[in-house]
């Protein structure tokens, strides 16, 4: 498997993909090289991607304050893929990075190529939700 669908094999998104779903999606992201500064989410505006950390550190802000940092391997911005909605965070580099970004056209015409990958993506996001109930008591 290459590098890059290794990398997308760790986001929890992507966790029921098959090699080959995982290879056909990390050929349709683009790796990127950012400067430290750079701001790669704005917490509110719409999110269009999401992004795996290959080199460098980011930091995830809530209302300006620093929550935490996320480094190599990290991965941050996925359901942004799945509704466009706003970013629950602001991400800035705080290192020279590079990242894989997955835009959510080249998600879409992945979806439209392996229709049985949208039914994992359920399935996925089905068990996260239902792991985040049970650890809120509901």
């Amino acid at each position: 498997m290459s590098a890059f669908a290794d990398q997308l094999a760790a986001v929890p998104l992507f966790s029921a993909c098959s090699r080959r779903d995982l290879q056909r999606l990390a050929g349709a992201a683009d790796e990127v090289v950012v400067g430290a500064g750079t701001e790669l989410t704005v917490e509110g505006a719409v999110g269009r991607e999401m992004f795996v950390l290959l080199e460098g550190n980011v930091e995830i802000r809530k209302g300006g304050t620093v929550e935490i940092e996320l480094g190599p391997g990290d991965h941050f911005g996925e359901l942004a893929l799945l509704d466009g909605g706003p970013r629950t965070a602001t991400v800035v580099t705080s290192t020279d990075a590079t990242l894989l970004v997955l835009t959510k056209p080249a998600f879409h015409a992945v979806l439209d190529e392996i229709p049985t990958l949208a039914h994992k993506l359920l399935v996925s996001l089905a068990r996260r939700l239902r792991a985040s109930e049970r650890s809120f008591g509901h």
